[in-house]
């Protein structure tokens, strides 16, 4: 008799059964479904490459430099 024993595992579904009941477990495995559904979803979504994102401070290419007190001496 060990942790592989058909009736481990029949003791151990109907204590599982009897916590969480038939309706609670329905709804359990429903949800598991729709998150992997939505997972699967994203990760399809996820194949398009994303926009080049602006970073604060950096200056666009057809900005022009301000003049500053270094730049009239010269």
């Amino acid at each position: 008799m060990g942790i592989s024993s058909f009736w481990h595992w029949i003791i151990l579904a109907l204590v599982v059964l009897l916590l969480f009941g038939k309706g609670r477990f329905s709804d359990m495995m429903g949800d598991v479904a729709k998150g992997i559904k939505s997972f699967k979803k994203g990760m399809a979504d996820d194949d398009t490459p994303p926009a080049p994102k602006q970073i604060d401070g950096q200056r666009s290419p057809e900005a022009t430099p301000t003049p500053t007190a270094e730049t009239e001496i010269r």
